[in-house]
């Protein structure tokens, strides 16, 4: 017997395509608040709407989505402060490790060996166990998650020489 694709996948993979390429859909409407004028500062302002999504589900019991979100927050965040304060490219992350941008920040002086290697820790016995473990991310969990990447956010933020890029609302 031979298996065919359903229709209603094939339809839905054909707009996808076609949306990220631009067609038949009109003037494409892009995201707000992401600067595009350098990549350092489309990665930060990225990190930035990420942590507007998880402030907005971290109390609903979107544990999995949070843990999720706020490691991208934490990696989008150092990646923009290794581009900014390094010159390092965003080619450089796309064809390495999620675990690169721990190494550069460090690098360049963002934070100790210590922490990093408690951070890229974090990551490696976490990150990779909730995306394909058999876990399931809890409240606490999702909480500690966010206070993370909202403080890792800000104090890159704080770090990065070219200041008035981050969109975030800190005094919330």
């Amino acid at each position: 017997m031979s298996m065919s694709d359903p229709n209603a996948v094939e339809e839905a993979l054909d707009e996808a395509i076609d949306a990220f390429n631009m067609a038949g859909h009109g003037r494409p409407v892009p995201e707000s608040d992401i600067n595009t004028d350098d990549d350092w500062k489309t990665q930060l302002t990225k990190g930035c709407r990420l942590l507007a999504a998880v402030e907005g589900i971290v109390t609903e019991g979107y544990y999995t989505a949070t843990v999720e979100l706020s490691f991208g927050i934490i990696e989008r965040s150092l990646e923009a402060f290794a581009m900014e304060e390094g010159g390092d490219e965003l080619y450089d992350f796309q064809t390495d490790s999620h675990v690169r941008c721990y190494d550069r920040a460090a690098r360049f002086g963002l934070f100790s060996e210590m922490l990093t290697e408690d951070l890229k820790k974090l990551y490696a016995d976490n990150r990779t166990d909730s995306y394909y473990g058999d876990r399931r991310p809890t409240d606490q969990q999702a909480q500690a998650m966010y206070r993370l990447a909202r403080t890792v956010h800000q104090y890159t933020v704080d770090q990065i020489q070219e200041g008035g890029v981050c969109n975030c609302n800190y005094d919330e």
